[in-house]
Parts: C-alpha cells; structure tokens; sequence
C-alpha cells in the first residue's frame, strides 16, 4: 500500500490531479467547469484511485475537455489532374484568361486572375475571367481534390509567363531592336539601353491585328509527378453532457501549412468554412435510411448543418512555407481544413467521456449510452 504524504503530488489522468493538504487528499477534477476541487479522507493510492471514480460516477456533466487532431493532404493527385489556361490581350491593353476550373465557392476565379496580374504587372482589375465553359474553356480536370491553385494555378502562371515573352517579342519589333535588349514593366516595352525608347502595351495590342504575325494568345497546360502536402493542427475545446449527450464546441483553434497563401483573405475564410464543415462531420451530418431504402433526412431540417451559432470560437494562424512546384511557392487548402476537426473533435469528447467512438457522427445519443 503507498501512503501519501506532502511530498508525493500526482497526476492520476490529464483529468484529475491529487494532492495531501492537512491530513486529507484534494482531489482536483478538471473535467468540470469552473475547475472543481473536493477533499477526500484517504491516505493510500488505491484509495485515492477509488475516491475520483466514485467522483466520476457521482459527477454529471457537462464536462469540459480539449482534444487534438492532425492532418495531412495532397496537392491534386500526382500525374494524373491536369489544368490549362488560356490568355490574351485585348486591343485596349486589359487581358482576358480563360480558365476550365469551376469556382465553387473557393474564389479560384480571383486567385487565378491574381496569378497572372502578379507575372504581367498589371492591377488586378486589368484581368478579366472567363469562368468554365466546355465549348470554349481550355480543358481542365475539374474543381476536385485540392488541386485547382496548385495545379491550374501553375498553369495560368506558366501562361502568363510565355504571353510576357511574347509582348516584348512584338514589342521589341516595334522599336527595330532585338528582344533580348528589351523589359516589360507591365504598361511599356521598352530599351534596356535607353527606357525612352518604348512602346505602350495598348499599342502594342493593336500592331498584333496587323501586319505581324507575332500571336499574343497563348494556352498553357500543366501536370504535376508531384502532390506536396499541405498540413494542419487543430485544437477542439469541448463541453459535454454526458447524461444528454450534448456537444458544444466551444472554440477550435488551428494552425495551417499551405505553402505561401496566394490570397490571404480567401484563404483564411476557406480554412474557417472547411473547420466548420469538418465540425458538421464530426457531431450532426448524418444520412440514415428507413426500411424502405428511403433516406430519413430528406431536408435541412432533419440534415443538420451547423450554423454560426452552434460553434464558439474559431483561430486560425498560418505558418508559411515555399513549394518550389507550386505557383508563387503555394500548395492546396480544400480539404487538409475539413479533415483535422474530425479526429480533434473525437479526442476532446474522449477527454470528456473516457471513451472512443469510431464511427462518425459521434451523436448524442451514442454519448449517453456510453455512459450508462
């Protein structure tokens, strides 16, 4: 039998912490918020050991535990999506890019006129987007498995890139000189010897209707033999009831490693969205079926996605890195963000409830049982 004393603090789980004050034992349950902390008369470990599980069996929610979740994805799927683009200048200078990916939601439209604005020095305003038409667009995989900025993002970059070559090709036969004596600032072609030797990128649209055969429209395909991975940590803090079952989440803080974020903005609000997704996945969306073969949840009432008001806080910070392969050093976003919450959720409930569920969603009624 070990006795305690002053001297002999411990940890019993991450839940419950134990302590000798005054001849009796402080028993500190963390599960319980405020933090609750009761005392005890016992002297030995085992006894000690039997006093939380008579506090555990006494004590009825809700509890409030943490749970973490790591996560890995690809960046589209290795030599396999392909993404093309298409672009021209108009007569008065502007751009128009043609692009096969679908905008979804995921603001790619802007993130792809980003890419091209960013290689031919123009304000973004100067591109416009020609969304996803099958008679017109150039061919692309699709919107699907976190490919669309790495993979047809590539491709815009990389066709933004040659239609620049070709504007100080023209450019440079305008002003009677070779093309390697010449830059583009993004409004001129001009001498690298002498900049007042230059011609106007609207002037230079309109010589290419006639009389050159220089094309200043240009369609570029890309495909990848690699799939870099973005990463994500999460944090879920939770409060459950364990007589109802009830699950609040109360704030889910995360860390993303998507390479360098094209746009900042977008991509925050995607990751934010994909947590409140992966929370729905984990808690409440669920399809069920009758004897029947009918599906019960037939609307938005019965299929619950959670709403604004249903979560706590949501933090996201990004800790930036470089992919070499992808697009202004960029890797994918979509779906790393959905699939961290999940195992987050999972281990919060598990910190709360003393046990593992392994089938999603984890629902209320699987928590009360549980703890029966």
């Amino acid at each position: 039998m070990v006795r305690m004393d002053e001297n002999m603090p411990f940890l019993l789980q991450y839940e419950h912490v134990a302590w000798y004050d005054n001849g009796k034992v402080r028993i500190l349950d963390r599960r319980v918020y405020p933090t609750e902390v009761r005392f005890v008369e016992c002297v030995t470990y085992q006894e000690v050991v039997q006093a939380i599980a008579d506090m555990v069996t006494q004590s009825a929610g809700p509890y409030t535990a943490v749970g973490m979740g790591m996560a890995m994805q690809g960046s589209g799927i290795t030599s396999v999506d392909v993404g093309s683009a298409s672009l021209k200048i108009n007569d008065d200078g502007f751009y128009t890019l043609s692009i096969g990916a679908a905008d979804m939601g995921t603001g790619c439209d802007t993130i792809l006129a980003q890419i091209a604005a960013e290689v031919l020095e123009c304000p973004l305003d100067n591109v416009t987007v020609l969304g996803a038409d099958t008679d017109s667009s150039p061919y692309d995989s699709g919107s699907y498995a976190s490919s669309t900025t790495y993979v047809t993002g590539k491709a815009v970059e990389k066709c933004a890139l040659r239609l620049r070559g070709q504007i100080c090709k023209l450019g440079a036969q305008l002003l009677d000189c070779s093309e390697n004596d010449v830059e583009f600032d993004g409004k001129t072609v001009f001498a690298s010897a002498d900049p007042s030797e230059s011609v106007s990128l609207s002037d230079i649209a309109t010589a290419s209707m006639f009389g050159h055969d220089i094309p200043l429209e240009v369609t570029e395909t890309h495909m990848s033999p690699l799939s870099p991975p973005p990463y994500m940590v999460g944090a879920a803090e939770v409060e459950v009831d364990t007589e109802t079952g009830e699950v609040k989440l109360l704030e889910f803080d995360a860390c993303v490693d998507c390479g360098t974020p094209i746009n900042p903005n977008l991509t925050r609000v995607q990751t934010e969205g994909g947590i409140l997704q992966g929370i729905g996945m984990a808690l409440t969306e669920n399809v069920t079926y009758d004897d029947r073969g009918m599906p019960q949840e037939n609307s938005l009432m019965q299929y619950k996605i959670p709403a604004r008001n249903d979560i706590g806080h949501i933090h996201v910070v990004f800790e930036s890195s470089y992919e070499g392969t992808g697009p202004f050093g960029a890797k994918s976003i979509g779906e790393v963000v959905i699939n961290t919450p999940l195992p987050a959720v999972a281990d919060a409930i598990y910190h709360a409830t003393h046990k593992r569920f392994y089938e999603l969603p984890i629902t209320r009624e699987q928590i009360a049982l549980a703890g029966q």
